[in-house]
């Protein structure tokens, strides 16, 4: 007995448990919000699925933590396979929801591998990145095509299997951010907006649906792309009148009148934060965004100060993660993004990302756990 509590003292004095105290309170007035949102329809599952799941993912935030993340990287390779063969089993075994076909059911349980495989996606990125940058050879052009073949794996599945073009952009988002942060050459950046610019038009026309389209549009002229409201500005409509609704301090918890009424759509996932604007205001609206930036800015500051470029990159791939989710979701429940199903880190409802997150982190308080330098990158 007294060797285990020497042991959980020990990983308590080493591992972050500023990181997972901020991620708890996170999650825990996610909990208060979604605890709201589903209040209208009178059961409580959702609740309990997310407690479910953050309990798994605190479990799997000590497992992470104590598994050093070289050992991960080291099987790239198989679980590389394993993830890109998971999502590929969506297309067989996947179920709708949303317009999407992300998910994988049974026994009542939903699972989405887009969410799951984040973790693998982001310690391969940066364990390629790492062994070209050691080889001073991450600017060659075979070095690039090859870390474009690994994002266009995953891009290509999660768009044309499950229809889930929110999800792939998470994925190019961390890509970007993890290249920028590794030093990869200027000119290879000017080269991808160039690239991207030419290109544009055939993505517009030919790749992206007439949904997607509209849905862009709307951001810059909405009374011309819907004029009856009743369309694609719709959701995002509802969404910007419960928060406008809420004022400073809210109109109070369980009293949000179109919370209440179930009006808002998606109000326990997607638009978790217009819950939060219209029960407790512009007030609990800064709290959440005073969180997510402080787990942020905790998981960059683990990334600077790790011994490991690996280590380093790994940390700013789940700070691309966290921010990315964060901008998009925030910004089309304001208006100023498109609708693309993306759910607020932490608090929305949802028990993969939930699980996924606390994962990431637990590899993060890893990495922290062991000695580093002061150095970013030697």
């Amino acid at each position: 007995m007294k060797r285990i509590l020497s042991s959980i003292r020990t990983w308590l004095h080493r591992s972050d448990t500023f990181l997972l105290s901020v991620c708890l309170i996170a999650t825990v007035f996610g909990m208060v919000l979604i605890s709201s949102a589903v209040r209208p329809t009178g059961s409580l599952r959702t609740l309990y699925v997310q407690i479910g799941a953050t309990l798994l993912g605190l479990v799997l935030y000590v497992l992470f933590s104590l598994i050093d993340i070289d050992i991960i990287a080291d099987k790239w390779r198989p679980l590389t396979l394993i993830s890109l063969l998971l999502l590929l089993s969506l297309r067989w075994l996947g179920t709708s929801q949303g317009g999407n076909r992300a998910w994988i059911r049974f026994a009542g349980i939903g699972i989405q591998p887009a969410e799951l495989v984040k973790i693998v996606f982001i310690v391969t990125l940066a364990h390629l990145i790492t062994r070209f940058k050691d080889a001073d050879r991450l600017d060659r052009p075979s070095s690039i095509l090859a870390l474009l073949a690994l994002l266009g794996a995953y891009f290509v599945l999660i768009v044309v299997i499950s229809n889930d073009t929110g999800s792939a952009l998470v994925y190019a988002f961390i890509f970007v951010v993890m290249l920028f942060c590794a030093g990869v050459s200027v000119w290879w950046v000017l080269g991808a907006a160039v690239l991207f610019l030419l290109v544009a038009p055939y993505l517009w026309y030919y790749i992206l649906t007439d949904n997607y389209r509209t849905r862009i549009l709307a951001m810059f002229d909405p009374a011309r792309v819907d004029p009856t409201g009743q369309g694609v500005t719709w959701q995002p409509n509802l969404s910007k009148a419960a928060i406008a609704s809420g004022g400073l301090f809210g109109q109070g918890l369980y009293h949000g009148e179109q919370t209440q009424s179930g009006v808002l759509p998606l109000q326990n996932s997607d638009f978790i934060f217009a819950v939060a604007g219209e029960e407790f205001g512009i007030l609990g609206c800064i709290l959440i965004l005073a969180l997510l930036t402080v787990i942020i800015i905790r998981v960059v500051q683990v990334g600077l100060r790790s011994q490991s470029r690996l280590g380093a990159l790994t940390c700013m791939g789940v700070a691309a993660l966290v921010a990315c989710q964060t901008l998009e979701n925030v910004g089309m429940c304001i208006g100023v993004a498109p609708v693309i199903g993306l759910t607020l880190p932490f608090f929305s409802y949802g028990g993969s990302s939930i699980v996924t997150l606390y994962a990431a982190m637990g590899i993060v308080s890893g990495i922290k756990m062991k000695p580093k330098p002061t150095m970013f990158l030697p």
